[in-house]
């Protein structure tokens, strides 16, 4: 299991030097740790997020996070499972409701390692730890209703791709260059220069 992981990630061509750095830590995690894909590992877990942009890749859908108090990108716990990208895309659905998303492609579109802050989770204490997330890319029909859930977030909406840094709270800011690195590989993808 953890050799499928390593080979997934090692497969991954990165863009630029955060993502070169990221792989290589994720890739000593993978290592060190034997539950590395379960949020028991209270130091670093991994993580699946779609990008789920509109058909022409100008609108964004947000959902606004609960414990972060911030519109952001949709994204869960792997729990054990190690199809990323079936994890993005539940968490997709399970999160606005839109049952029309579906993948780009197999690929990874982002690979990060995301810093979380100490909070109360359903009436628990979550200590700070770090989210080993990789992102793919997804579209939807925004015209579908969205349904978010209630339980995690306070609303749902797509949002001008250009403009989703205007909606990061000042406590989520370190999200923003991971945003905006997502919207430049999308529009390469949809380009067709990223396979």
């Amino acid at each position: 299991m953890i050799q499928e992981v390593c080979k997934l990630i090692e497969n991954y061509k990165p863009a630029g030097v955060q993502e070169e750095r990221d792989r290589e830590v994720m890739l000593r995690y993978v290592e060190l740790f034997d539950d590395i894909l379960e949020r028991e590992n209270v130091f670093a877990h991994f993580t699946a997020s779609p990008w789920i942009v509109n058909q022409d890749g100008t609108r964004v859908l947000l959902v606004y996070h609960r414990i972060f108090d911030s519109w952001g990108w949709c994204g869960g716990h792997c729990d054990g499972d190690r199809d990323f990208l079936g994890v993005a895309l539940r968490e997709g659905r399970e999160e606005s409701g839109l049952s029309t998303i579906r993948s780009c492609s197999e690929e990874i579109l982002g690979l990060d390692i995301l810093p979380v802050g100490q909070h109360m989770r359903r009436g628990e204490f979550v200590n700070a730890h770090v989210h080993l997330n990789l992102t793919y890319l997804c579209t939807a029909d925004e015209k579908e209703p969205l349904r978010y859930k209630e339980d995690e977030t306070k609303g749902a909406m797509w949002a001008d791709a250009e403009k989703v840094a205007s909606y990061v709270s000042a406590w989520d800011r370190d999200m923003i260059p991971v945003y905006e690195k997502l919207n430049r590989r999308m529009k390469e993808f949809l380009r067709g220069s990223v396979k």
